[in-house]
């Protein structure tokens, strides 16, 4: 069943620095909004989830909570095995640039800081223009064996930075898996969708652990008139 959170536009969600109130279940507080996912879209939970849902849609909107390498956040909503989430940006479209177009943010980390033996729990992310038509970027679940899951996200950490001047977002400074619309062949996105491709984990934090989405180059979208 789909489970829809409250539609928060980007222009009236004025996004700051944390993911929300002290528990993530209020709505963020800041000066200034910034490129992240600002909308909840539905939730379709899969088995064993549960963590983090008391504090949508707050919980997965605005910047990461990222710990570095050897950390993760628990400021995540976990979307259990085969789980899926739809993201939107309000008024926002993101654009194809040269380079990463979107980031997106799991609580993956590198115990006693080996790369190669990373946590992490992926996901398969879709891009869409219409929320109805999906292209989805191709995810090696199963990894290499060496701690890459090529075109999956949930294996890269996110690091702590200050979101407020890392704008434009850069994944080499917010971590984070990069995504580029050019490899789906889109040259615009309005929607974002993950998906648990871990089957992993047991109640309440199986799955994915979605903790932000960000985007590189976020544009008003066109007036139809």
């Amino acid at each position: 069943m789909t489970r829809r959170a409250p539609i928060l536009g980007l222009l009236t969600l004025l996004l700051g620095g944390c993911g929300g109130g002290d528990d993530g279940s209020d709505p963020p507080v800041a000066a200034d909004a910034l490129p992240y996912a600002s909308e909840v879209v539905s939730f379709q939970p899969g088995a064993d989830a549960g963590f983090g849902e008391e504090k949508l849609p707050y919980v997965v909107l605005g910047p990461p909570e990222g710990k570095g390498l050897e950390a993760g956040s628990l400021d995540v909503l976990s979307l259990g095995k085969g789980g899926s989430i739809v993201l939107g940006f309000g008024s926002g479209v993101i654009v194809d640039v040269e380079g990463p177009d979107l980031v997106v943010f799991e609580n993956a980390f590198w115990p006693s800081g080996e790369a190669s033996a990373v946590f992490a729990e992926v996901g398969a992310v879709g891009v869409s223009e219409d929320g109805e038509s999906w292209l989805e970027f191709p995810c090696d679940a199963e990894g290499d064996g060496a701690g890459h899951f090529e075109g999956c996200a949930g294996w890269s950490p996110a690091l702590e930075f200050d979101a407020k001047s890392s704008v434009p977002l850069d994944p080499n400074v917010s971590g984070g898996d990069a995504f580029d619309l050019a490899d789906v062949g889109l040259a615009s996105a309005r929607f974002v969708r993950i998906t648990d491709r871990s089957n992993a984990g047991a109640m309440p934090t199986a799955g994915f652990d979605l903790d932000a989405v960000g985007v590189v180059a976020l544009e008003p979208a066109e007036s139809p008139w």
